[in-house]
């Protein structure tokens, strides 16, 4: 039986380990008029009636850990910001959305159609910042747009409850991610900023901590999970000190993840985000390139 927290029209089904990955959080949301799901993780596949007769369905972003309950719901609508549309409809779009190496997405896919129940959903229709669904009642949704994670990532607030989930600003100790072809580093950093500014009494993430009650330790969360991209680029620079490094003698020592963790998009994931953040140390004036090889300037 999963663990249900209730917040006037909001459930939040707890997936396992409070939605740690693989697995995450399912809010659904409860109107007169409509039944709308944020989100569909591996959850959603336990939960039920009550997730499986949802009218609709409110993607934050589009990520595997995020669609994998769209196989139950063929009949619902779907819907996700419009910069990251193509990924929910095509797998093709799914693939340029990673900007993985073509073997690592064969390996991908098998994976995600295997452990995610993974199915591309070609009439999933697009939103834009600040779009607004009426549930009846009162029960009011908007969608606030946080790219960074992906380009279309958003929080999507229950204005009605105040209730914002945050989707994979999951204020994890991971730290944030931005290792896909999406991503970018620049905009995480300014939606981390903006996200503290949502009117809202409880957040919700779709992984790790659930729910949040209280904003000061929203806040408190939030700078902790923000500090870790400083955390990063001060470890980076740790590693130039040892002398000049091509980006592939960076990727080898990792910034993400540790030595020994293997999984088929690591290594995309640690050079993108690497080369994200000798990016940001370039324009900053602390790196240098010199040919292939970075340095300290």
């Amino acid at each position: 039986m999963n663990a249900v927290q209730r917040f006037g029209a909001v459930a939040v089904y707890l997936g396992e380990k409070s939605g740690k990955y693989p697995d995450g959080n399912q809010v659904i949301v409860q109107g007169p008029d409509l039944r709308v799901a944020f989100d569909t993780p591996l959850v959603s596949n336990r939960i039920g009636p009550d997730f499986d007769q949802v009218d609709m369905v409110i993607l934050g972003h589009a990520h595997e850990d995020h669609m994998a309950g769209l196989h139950r719901v063929p009949n619902a609508r779907v819907q996700v910001h419009e910069a990251d549309l193509r990924a929910v409809q095509s797998w093709a779009g799914l693939s340029d959305h990673y900007g993985y190496a073509a073997d690592v997405l064969m390996e991908m896919k098998a994976i995600i159609e295997r452990d995610f129940h993974y199915l591309p959903r070609p009439d999933a229709t697009g939103y834009s910042h600040d779009q607004t669904w009426d549930l009846g009642g009162g029960v009011r949704i908007r969608a606030h747009h946080l790219p960074g994670h992906t380009s279309g990532h958003c929080a999507l607030i229950v204005e009605s409850e105040g209730v914002a989930f945050i989707g994979d600003i999951d204020l994890t100790g991971f730290g944030p991610y931005y290792g896909d072809a999406t991503s970018s580093l620049r905009a995480f950093r300014k939606s981390l900023v903006d996200v503290a500014d949502l009117d809202a009494r409880i957040w919700v993430t779709a992984h790790h901590r659930a729910v949040i009650a209280e904003r000061p330790q929203f806040l408190a969360d939030l700078a902790r999970f923000a500090s870790k991209i400083d955390e990063r680029s001060e470890k980076l620079v740790g590693y130039l000190r040892d002398g000049p490094q091509t980006l592939d003698e960076l990727v080898r020592r990792r910034l993400l993840y540790p030595p020994g963790f293997s999984v088929p998009y690591v290594e995309s994931a640690e050079r993108n985000s690497i080369r994200r953040h000798l990016d940001e140390l370039l324009t900053q004036g602390v790196v240098r390139q010199a040919g292939a090889s970075f340095e300290l300037a």
